[in-house]
């Protein structure tokens, strides 16, 4: 394997539930943000490592929510953050999207997946 040959070093999943069960009021970043921690603390990884968080996400409330889930896991202001729709497969575009940016030397430590 070669420097710049992406790997996963930790996964977690956020809580899932019933649309309009018990988690209906808990915004996204809400899910998200305690997952990008866990997986931090998982790998041993220093936050302030983190290049970039990228997160396929379908129905989400607008904006960015990568964005708005990396600030709320306490990432600094200058760790980018990339929201994917893709309609189907957003999450694995997203971790795709993060090897890529390994690959091609841009990041070393990318936060990636999706939620709902």
């Amino acid at each position: 394997m070669d420097e710049l040959s992406p790997v996963i070093i930790a996964a977690r999943r956020t809580p899932f539930g019933r649309s309009g069960g018990a988690l209906r009021d808990v915004p996204l970043e809400g899910l998200v943000a305690p997952v990008l921690c866990a997986v931090l603390a998982d790998a041993g990884a220093d936050p302030a490592h983190v290049d970039e968080v990228i997160l396929g996400n379908v129905m989400g409330p607008g904006g960015n929510p990568a964005r708005v889930s990396a600030l709320a896991a306490g990432l600094g202001e200058s760790v980018t953050g990339l929201s994917v729709d893709r309609q189907c497969g957003s999450g694995l575009e997203a971790i795709t999207l993060a090897a890529t940016a390994v690959r091609a030397g841009r990041a070393d430590l990318v936060l990636a997946g999706g939620a709902e």
